[in-house]
């Protein structure tokens, strides 16, 4: 098994998964080669809580041009999960 850190890159802060917090929802960017399993036994691990759910997307990268020499590229491949906790549970992602 692979260790915590190695699996989970940086949680997601965005207005929808902000939204997604109240209902013990928390979405993360992981390693492309996680699974589920993965990111289920990184999370309980890494924050001390019992997870019920994991949801796992694969987004494709924004083409990118570079406005003086044209050069096309693209923004790389990312991989995200949405975690949902057990009643009770919850991530401080905000503390201090």
């Amino acid at each position: 098994m692979r260790d915590a850190m190695s699996v989970l890159i940086r949680p997601v802060v965005s207005e929808k998964s902000t939204a997604l917090m109240e209902a013990n929802t928390y979405v993360f960017v992981v390693d492309p080669r996680a699974t589920k399993i993965d990111v289920r036994n990184a999370v309980e691990q890494a924050f001390n809580v019992k997870v019920t759910n994991v949801n796992t997307l694969n987004r494709k990268g924004k083409s990118t041009r570079n406005r003086r020499t044209g050069v096309v590229g693209t923004r790389p491949d990312t991989k995200r999960a949405i975690v949902t906790l057990r009643e009770g549970d919850s991530i401080n992602l905000f503390e201090n």
